[in-house]
This record gives C-alpha cells, sequence and structure tokens, in this order.
C-alpha cells in the first residue's frame, strides 16, 4: 500500500471551550496521512486513478472553520468525511494541532491525533 501525505497545512479558526478562544481564534496545523493503492495512478498517470489531495485539503479547510469546542470533534469530523468522500482510501490518520494554548505556563501546542481504518 501507498501513502498520500499533506503536511503543515495551517489554518486560523477560533475553537475553544473558553469565549476568549471563541472572540479571538488561534492558529491550528494539520497533518493528514492516508493509504490507498497508488499502484494504477502510478501507471496511468491519470489524477482520476488517485487520490486528489486538492480535495484532502479542501474537506480538512472546510472542517477546520466550522466551530468545535474540542479538537477531537474537527478531527472525527475530518476522517468521518474524508472515508465517505474517498471509499478507496484504507487507512488515514489526522493529527489537530492548536498553537500557543490559552494555558498557564509556556507550551508550543496541544494536538490529538485520530486514526481510522476501512477494514
Amino acid at each position: 500500500m501507498n501513502k498520500i501525505r499533506l503536511k503543515n497545512i495551517k489554518i486560523y479558526s477560533n475553537h475553544g471551550c473558553l469565549e476568549e478562544e471563541k472572540s479571538i481564534g488561534s492558529d491550528y496545523l494539520f497533518q493528514l496521512e492516508v493509504t490507498s493503492n497508488l499502484y494504477n495512478s502510478s501507471k496511468s498517470d491519470n489524477l482520476e486513478d488517485t487520490i486528489d489531495y486538492v480535495s484532502l485539503h479542501n474537506i480538512i479547510s472546510e472542517e477546520a472553520l466550522k466551530r468545535s469546542k474540542l479538537l477531537e470533534n474537527i478531527a472525527k469530523r475530518i476522517i468521518d468525511r474524508i472515508f465517505k468522500e474517498h471509499p478507496n482510501i484504507i487507512k488515514a490518520k489526522i493529527e489537530v494541532e492548536k498553537l500557543n494554548p490559552p494555558i498557564d505556563g509556556e507550551i508550543k501546542a496541544v494536538s490529538v491525533v485520530f486514526k481510522k481504518s476501512n477494514k
């Protein structure tokens, strides 16, 4: 099996449980890895035979802009939609990272990682 990775997708949004997070917002980073059989596309050189990474990016962007209190909710929506729109994906892993979270102390980011398999 083969993998497609989308790395360091940076999106500004307003997620979180605190009112300040709702009004101020923050930057988020997304890392996606999908596993599929890419052998046919490697031979045909046709976009129709592969997983279009533009489509994957659009899913992340659209779901990232829908407000959620928890990173877990964002990750689940993204991964569920990826499998719904791309049934030939075998496995997927999404990491949702909140940069500079409102935690007392110095911390660069917090993140959640969700994995899902079709089989």
